[in-house]
């Protein structure tokens, strides 16, 4: 790597590292705080991107969304990868309440959408035992007219077979087909689970 992008990198860590320290407990004017001392005149779209990917991984949710807030409120450009991110550390957390209010608010944005962030929502419902929040943000899905794909039903499957619905994870199944969706391992896990808990054997 040149020097240039190598200074850019060990500034980005060096920030990275700044807002994990104020994210217990989190400190809402830290976040704001560090941010424009590092970047007074705002970080370009892929240093934010790898700033809120580097939160999610440590899954410092509520950080992240401060981080973000900061983006918005100074009209820094907020993109898809930046939404998907946070959401993706809300679906490691189980933090569905926050994953559906990101995602409304990507809607009401001209941010671009993907399946990515739909599926990491639903999967964010299902650790939070939530199958019928799961199973809208798939109605959802359709009507934004994005494709959903074998992660989608495998997830969706999954909150249906965690909360003993297997009715629905069935619909879910013989849905696949028809959406010309394949199946994978997981998907077949989650659907002999909903059977056992079922009791269709």
């Amino acid at each position: 790597r040149d020097i240039a992008s190598g200074v850019k990198e060990d500034r980005t860590e060096a920030v990275l590292q700044s807002l994990l320290r104020v994210n217990a407990p989190l400190q809402a004017d830290s976040v704001f705080e560090v941010l424009h001392q590092a970047f007074p005149r705002g970080p370009d779209p892929r240093t934010s991107t790898v700033i809120l990917s580097g939160l999610a991984k440590k899954r410092a949710v509520d950080t992240s969304l401060v981080a973000l807030s900061w983006l918005e409120t100074n009209d820094y450009e907020v993109n898809n990868y930046h939404y998907c991110s946070i959401i993706d550390a809300c679906a490691k957390t189980g933090t569905w309440i926050t994953a559906l209010k990101l995602l409304n608010q990507m809607l009401e944005t001209t941010v671009q959408m993907n399946a990515v962030a739909f599926n990491s929502v639903i999967s964010a419902c299902e650790r939070g035992g939530k199958w019928g929040n799961a199973l809208h943000v798939l109605s959802v899905m359709a009507q934004s007219e994005v494709d959903a794909n074998t992660i989608t039903f495998s997830a969706a499957i999954s909150a249906c077979e965690k909360s003993c619905q297997l009715e629905k994870a069935l619909e879910l199944f013989r849905a696949m087909p028809e959406t010309r969706v394949e199946s994978n391992a997981i998907t077949y896990s989650a659907m002999i689970s909903a059977c056992e808990k079922g009791g269709a054997w």
